[in-house]
């Protein structure tokens, strides 16, 4: 099954694309460690009702001691890689979007590109997009493949989550997990694919780390107030989200004279299963045509709307000439939406 991501006229007026592009193959990876519920209630003043009643989470994977991103970012690669027919070797370039990279530097991914042997491939990183990255990262593709020189690119989105969020801190720490995705694209036939998008972003810093930059360097004193972890305003996530997520996908869907019904399948960003419902009730679409990942992955960062992407092609959920949403929304706020239609 292809997802591919091409252009018609009237998104061809509207700065979209000469190519026709697709996905031609999807992977991913989630640690083998299972963090349940129970795990945490041993160590947080909180209890599995109450987590899965405000997040819909009942476990979460962690990634193993020893391992890190690039570890799980290289999983995911190799086997979208396998089920695309493509080898590393064929890759132009390797686009990685995660927040929790390896370190500050080198690039994660020039790390994930030498891993893979992709020897031609140059590698861009993605690091500040967090939950959107998935978006910006196959929108990034698309553009980079109207280049003639340019034939398939890598996009993986990946967080290792558990090691930036406090061990004291239930606002956070229950919500999220580990895991990474990936998608190869490709040129493909005309007359499917990326039928619209849109972007948007509104400075807010209600989801954090404040640090470990320049503005805060890391030091003694900011490790005792625990500014190295990340720092989250849930009421502000809840209503970003439910607003964000809906009116990006019908501004997409608006542009090429569609509506949420018409729409077979839905890859939100995985923040939190409610969030996902009122986003899907906000639509006036049925619950059931949204792809559900963090029930058992919990927030996954740049990585949920590959878990769900690839759980749908996995299943044989996407059938040809049918109707694909991708949206996502990040700290930031940074949100997208692509619609796509399966070839």
């Amino acid at each position: 099954m292809t997802v591919a991501t091409a252009v018609d006229t009237a998104t061809r007026s509207q700065g979209g694309l000469r190519i026709p592009v697709g996905i031609v193959g999807t992977g991913s990876h989630v640690p083998s460690r299972v963090v349940t519920n129970a795990d945490l209630v041993e160590t947080l003043d909180t209890t599995d009702a109450w987590i899965r009643s405000r997040t819909g989470i009942g476990e979460r994977r962690w990634l193993e001691e020893g391992r890190t991103t690039s570890d799980m970012c290289v999983a995911a690669a190799r086997q979208a890689l396998e089920n695309s027919g493509r080898t590393a070797a064929d890759l132009d370039a390797v686009i990685v979007a995660t927040f929790t990279y390896d370190q500050p530097l080198p690039s994660t991914a020039l790390i994930v590109k030498e891993a893979l042997g992709a020897g031609r491939a140059f590698p861009l990183d993605l690091s500040q997009a967090a939950c959107a990255g998935g978006v910006y990262g196959m929108l990034t593709a698309a553009h980079l493949l109207q280049n003639d020189r340019i034939r398939n690119v890598l996009v993986i989105g990946a967080e290792c989550l558990s090691r930036v969020t406090d061990p004291e801190d239930r606002s956070t720490r229950v919500f999220f997990g580990d895991a990474a995705g990936a998608v190869v694209m490709s040129r493909t036939e005309p007359g499917f694919g990326l039928l619209a998008w849109d972007l948007d972003a509104a400075l807010s810093y209600a989801v954090e780390i404040p640090a470990g930059g320049a503005s805060l360097p890391t030091s003694a004193e900011t490790v005792a107030a625990r500014g190295q972890y990340l720092k989250m305003d849930g009421r502000t996530v809840w209503t970003e989200a439910t607003k964000r997520l809906p009116q990006s996908i019908l501004a997409t869907l608006d542009q090429v004279g569609l509506a949420p019904r018409d729409v077979d399948h839905y890859m939100l960003h995985q923040a939190n299963l409610n969030i996902v419902n009122e986003a899907m009730d906000s639509l006036g679409v049925d619950r059931d045509r949204a792809q559900i990942t963090v029930d058992r992955y919990g927030n996954t960062g740049a990585a949920t709307v590959f878990t769900v992407l690839h759980q749908a092609v996995e299943r044989g959920r996407i059938a040809p000439g049918e109707l694909v949403v991708v949206s996502g929304i990040g700290a930031g706020f940074i949100w997208g939406t692509l619609c796509l239609r399966a070839g």
